[in-house]
Parts: C-alpha cells; sequence; structure tokens
C-alpha cells in the first residue's frame, strides 16, 4: 500500500450532505457526479477526497478506505494468495482499476491505480 486513496462516506441525501460537506465544514468540491450518485470534497491540500455515495444508487455501501498501489491486478493477486476474500474482481474505474475487499472484522477497503 502506497498511500491513502480515497475515503468513501454513505449517505442519503445527496443535496444535504453537499451543503454539510461543502458550507457547513467549508472543504472544496472536488467533483459532483450527483447524477451518479457521488460527489467528493478535498480537505486541504490532500489528494485523498471524502466521496460521499448515495445509498439510493449504491445500495450495499460502507464507509470505505481505498489505498494506492502499483499494480491492482498483482495486489489482487497477492492479497487473494494470503486468504484476502474480495467483494468482487477488479473492476475499471475512471482513473484506473480498483477492487474491494472486507478485513476480518467486516470493515470495507479497497485498492486503486492510476494507469
Amino acid at each position: 500500500m502506497n498511500n491513502y486513496d480515497n475515503f468513501f462516506l454513505p449517505i442519503d441525501n445527496m443535496e444535504e450532505a453537499k451543503d454539510f460537506y461543502g458550507n457547513k465544514l467549508g472543504l472544496n468540491l472536488k467533483f459532483d457526479f450527483s447524477d451518479k450518485g457521488m460527489s467528493a470534497f478535498n480537505v486541504g491540500s490532500e489528494e485523498p477526497a471524502i466521496i460521499l455515495k448515495d445509498k439510493n444508487k449504491f445500495l450495499d455501501v460502507k464507509p470505505t478506505i481505498w489505498f494506492v498501489v502499483d499494480n491492482v491486478m498483482e495486489t489482487y493477486n497477492d492479497l487473494k494468495g494470503k486468504g484476502v476474500k474480495f467483494l468482487s474482481t477488479p473492476f475499471r474505474i475512471r482513473t484506473g482499476n480498483a477492487a474491494e475487499f472486507e478485513d476480518p472484522f467486516g470493515n470495507r477497503l479497497g485498492i486503486t491505480d492510476y494507469d
């Protein structure tokens, strides 16, 4: 794991959530894909963002931390070989590839690369 990537938080009202994170907390909007069920806010000048995921569009969403890795497929195969149970095979996102898994305690984590 090279670094944090993003922190995903489930919400059930996108407009109320954007008001809270943007106006009340004063975070800067990084992107707004509300129509796809996601909006992101930067914390200071850090690259990792808080990404709000609408529970109405992502039915199984849980608070999730993603980590940046050099290569998702290699890391996926390595972790799978160590007994990590992934929620799916790696999938394509706008910036590269990603895969999610849960630790033994039900906390959701993910890996992503940038290609």
